[in-house]
């Protein structure tokens, strides 16, 4: 028999390929194809160059293959990539905002007019803090006193923090913790300095403030709550550290809380003074610099001054007998202005007003590098 010419084998018209493509169901006429002749159709299309296109109308460009390509996926135009970038950016600018404090800490001249620069140099008998530090709701819900039976061992006498420094220079900041002066006087001089010599001396933070002997009365310059804000630095200097649950096994002399966290957790503090003692401003202090919030709360809230009262297992001071020790200390000493700072036992440098006064050598004391180059000396001195 001649060979059946391949021109007459029947084969479906251009535009139906695309519609047997996309469905599963095949025509009668497609389904009556002679195999011999489907198969000398596909042996002949064997010697033809691969396919590499359809033709325009045909719709397989639309169709999605089943089986994986090496198609590479088109490079984004720059308009979409600033797109990208533009949503990325509003995204985490709109997170910084929902996570920042409600009420932004402010350090201008007219935020803090309610604080008057001149006021720093201590002249009591205006406002006083009386014999209560139970914090009102009127002091922005500041620390409550739930924890009026328990006090921290952080509350024995200053005196005792001195134990086994010995070889160490003093240097001491006598300030009040809502003076614009202190946060200056603190930014300026004693932490640049504080920087390059803190393994070289025996750093204290004293306060400036009235003293009743015969009571517990407290007078602040700056009202009540530069009280609790002088009473919760004292407090943050000397929680134990590293923190416990248990001040019986406590020894009579034990580790204290390091000073880069300490004076961190001050310069803080200082740094929003306007803010004292608003509990949330104190919370992020105290969170920012290690410091135990719980432990700092009941300190500053316990009452009892008496170093003989309580119990006998208990530590020895409150958060206010702290404060009043601090205070009497500042006392003995004349020191009436804050911030005066003493080295080695001597007045180094007064900021009063907003400017420097009675500063060490030829007045350059409140450069930090003289009071560095001091120390250094001393220290060479004595070691």
């Amino acid at each position: 028999m001649p060979p059946r010419d391949v021109e007459k084998v029947w084969s479906p018209p251009e535009e139906s390929c695309a519609k047997e493509y996309s469905s599963p169901v095949l025509s009668p006429q497609a389904r009556s194809i002679d195999s011999g002749v489907l198969s000398h159709s596909f042996s002949s299309m064997s010697t033809l160059p691969l396919h590499s296109g359809s033709p325009k109308g045909a719709g397989l460009e639309d169709e999605k293959a089943p089986w994986p390509t090496t198609k590479q996926r088109a490079t984004p135009s720059r308009r979409t990539m600033a797109w990208r970038y533009a949503v990325v950016v509003t995204f985490l600018l709109c997170y910084y905002l929902l996570l920042r404090p409600a009420d932004t800490i402010c350090t201008s001249p007219k935020c803090l007019e309610s604080c008057d620069v001149d006021s720093c140099t201590a002249s009591y008998g205006s406002e006083s803090a009386a014999d209560s530090f139970d914090l009102d709701p009127k002091l922005d819900e500041d620390f409550t006193a739930q924890g009026l039976g328990y006090q921290t061992p952080s509350q024995r006498p200053l005196s005792r923090i001195q134990e086994g420094t010995g070889s160490k220079i003093p240097l001491e900041a006598h300030i009040m913790s809502k003076c614009p002066d202190a946060k200056d006087c603190l930014q300026k001089l004693i932490l640049p300095a504080m920087e390059q010599i803190s393994d070289k001396v025996d750093f204290n933070l004293s306060f400036i403030a009235s003293v009743s002997e015969k009571s517990t009365e407290v007078d602040c310059k700056h009202g009540p709550g530069e009280c609790i804000g002088n009473m919760l630095l004292l407090c943050a200097a000397n929680l134990p550290f590293p923190p416990t649950n248990d001040d019986s096994l406590l020894p009579e002399v034990y580790p204290r809380t390091p000073i880069i966290r300490s004076l961190g957790f001050a310069n803080c503090m200082l740094n929003g003074y306007s803010h004292i003692p608003n509990r949330e401003f104190i919370h992020e202090c105290a969170m920012e610099h290690g410091i135990d919030f719980d432990a700092l709360n009941r300190c500053a809230s316990q009452q009892d001054d008496d170093p003989d009262g309580g119990e006998q297992d208990g530590p020895m001071l409150s958060g206010l007998a702290l404060l009043r020790e601090s205070a009497l200390r500042s006392d003995s000493l004349g020191i009436k202005t804050s911030c005066t700072v003493r080295l080695d036992e001597s007045v180094w440098c007064v900021r009063d007003n907003g400017e420097w006064k009675d500063c060490a050598r030829d007045a350059e004391g409140s450069n930090p590098r003289v009071l560095v180059d001091a120390v250094n000396k001393l220290w060479e001195e004595r070691n």
